[in-house]
């Protein structure tokens, strides 16, 4: 083994990545696919099933060397490890150099799949399986690869300074905004009301994603260290503050709490955090959590219904919404002495705030407007949306001649 390679950074890596994987496979089929009707459950299941296969493969051949290569012009990675060429199994990783280049590369895998699969909860109950597999390939290639590079890879978002600890501009903001843009394209579902045919699903799918988060966030310090400790706890704590504040939320509101309202917080919770895991105290993380839940929850209550787009499962509500939050709140509460690499307004250093402000502008144009591309072309060749007939009867049985209940 190489000299620099850390056992334990190394074990806690693919343990992290293990963690993430579990999120996407099964905890966002589940989560997704409880809240759909029951003629749908294993189309929604199955776009988060293909979109991360679609990813392993994507990433392995250009993705990771195009993301993560060397920096060309701040836009994007030399493409010289192709095909994983002239990397062995010793080699640490350029960005984490206590761990091997290999499981960086499998940990920086789970997040372009995650983000892909959560924009499916968007379109759901409506899109080609066939228009799916198209659109992911063509998104993780156009859209999540340069962002990636340009905050996390070395480009002109993290030369400007840019903070994004485990992926509130790369991953939630990125595929919220993606989302919205699809959204758009696909047009309304024929019922548009909200009828999880299984909660229970989504409470399993959402309790995994929770678990998995710590992977997520607190793996993203790539050490197995005091930063990654911090990091798994403020990212229990935004989650369960907010949850109760969704919880209040709906006593306020209805007079009665929901698990779907619960559930759907602690979710809003895990988003907000992700970019600030690595840079804010505890009491900020009760903020960011405490807060969060008011924002999306007014997102889906009102803005969908004010501007009546069909956002099926709220995607651009909690990951579009928190994610925002969150990433302007890392500008707000980044504490140097968590982490060096970050100082937010709160602690002396308003220009932080300024520079997450545009970071979050320009991912949100870019991803608009590319998926907005993407999808009119695809709408143009092979076409988005399924027939009224199959939307009606069902995707499961229409697209794949399967049930997900024989009752």
């Amino acid at each position: 083994m190489n000299a620099t390679i850390n056992p334990g950074d190394t074990a806690w890596m693919l343990i992290s990545t293990a963690l993430v994987l579990l999120m996407i496979v099964p905890g966002v089929a589940l989560f997704y696919g409880g809240l759909t009707k029951k003629e749908n459950v294993l189309n929604t299941m199955f776009m988060s099933l293909i979109a991360f296969a679609l990813a392993s493969i994507i990433w392995v051949i250009y993705g990771y060397p195009l993301a993560f290569g060397l920096d060309i012009n701040g836009l994007i990675g030399n493409p010289i490890n192709i095909f994983m060429n002239n990397i062995s199994i010793n080699d640490p990783a350029t960005l984490a150099p206590t761990i091997p280049a290999l499981i960086y590369i499998g940990f920086q895998l789970t997040f372009a799949a995650i983000t892909i699969a959560l924009i499916s909860g968007a379109i759901v109950e409506r899109m080609k399986f066939s228009a799916w597999i198209a659109f992911a390939t063509l998104w993780i290639s156009l859209v999540y690869v340069p962002v990636a590079h340009w905050v996390w890879g070395g480009g002109f978002l993290a030369q400007l300074g840019a903070l994004d600890f485990a992926g509130g501009t790369v991953v939630h903001i990125n595929s919220g905004i993606a989302a919205l843009a699809l959204i758009y394209l696909l047009g309304k579902r024929k019922d548009t009301r909200l009828l999880p045919h299984h909660l229970g699903y989504s409470v399993i799918g959402a309790s995994l994603l929770w678990f998995g988060w710590f992977g997520f966030n607190a793996g993203s310090a790539l050490t197995a260290g005091g930063l990654a400790a911090s990091a798994f706890l403020v990212t229990n704590t935004a989650a369960a503050a907010a949850m109760i504040s969704w919880i209040i939320i709906d006593y306020i509101k209805t007079g009665k709490p929901t698990l779907l309202g619960a559930i759907s917080g602690a979710i809003a919770g895990l988003v907000a955090i992700t970019p600030a895991a690595g840079f804010v105290t505890i009491p900020a993380a009760i903020i960011i959590g405490l807060i969060t839940s008011i924002f999306s929850y007014l997102a889906i209550s009102h803005l969908k219904a004010k501007l009546g787009y069909d956002d099926a499962l709220d995607v651009f509500g909690i990951h579009g919404i928190s994610g925002l939050w969150g990433s302007i709140a890392t500008g707000l509460f980044a504490a140097p002495f968590i982490n060096e690499l970050g100082t937010g307004l709160f602690y002396g250093n308003p220009r932080q705030l300024l520079i997450q402000i545009l970071a979050v502008a320009i991912v949100m144009a870019y991803s608009f407007t590319v998926t907005l591309i993407i999808g009119k072309l695809l709408d143009a060749t092979i076409g988005l949306r399924v027939s009224e007939k199959e939307e009606i009867e069902g995707l499961d049985t229409n697209l794949h001649e399967e049930t997900g209940y024989r009752l």
